[in-house]
């Protein structure tokens, strides 16, 4: 017979790995602390400014979704930005319209892009990071 111990020992297990895999593969709603300590580690950033009534942040998320599931994107750490709600950032990025997608390698803006739904340009923006 399972202890209560046991059964809550499996059930924090299992929620802790399913929160760093869900982080380390998927986006996260931008962290100033966190994106300021990506910088100075040098690791390739991305930033996707993004409002949920926009038909093409709807297009691009399937693609970013499949290119983040890619291996060699593992490191990369994703954040997004929401362009109604976080004008401070959309400002502070230099975004003119959501749909906006910046890429960093460290402190350095590598490349954007605006309204990009096509999956090769998408990823050449990722690959210039790694």
């Amino acid at each position: 017979m399972l202890s209560r111990r046991s059964i809550l020992l499996a059930t924090f297990v299992a929620s802790t790995t399913a929160l760093t895999v869900a982080s380390a593969a998927g986006p996260q709603p931008f962290n100033e602390a966190a994106f300021t300590q990506a910088q100075k580690d040098g690791k390739p950033i991305f930033v996707a400014i993004d409002a949920s009534w926009c038909p093409i942040c709807k297009a691009q998320k399937p693609i970013l979704a499949d290119l983040m599931a890619d291996p060699k994107f593992k490191d990369l750490v994703y954040f997004t930005i929401d362009f109604d709600s976080q004008k401070d950032l959309v400002r502070r990025f230099g975004a003119r319209a959501q749909s906006t997608l910046i890429s960093f390698k460290g402190e350095t803006e590598q490349g954007r892009s605006v309204g990009e739904t096509n999956r090769r340009s998408i990823a050449a923006l990722l690959d210039k990071v790694l």
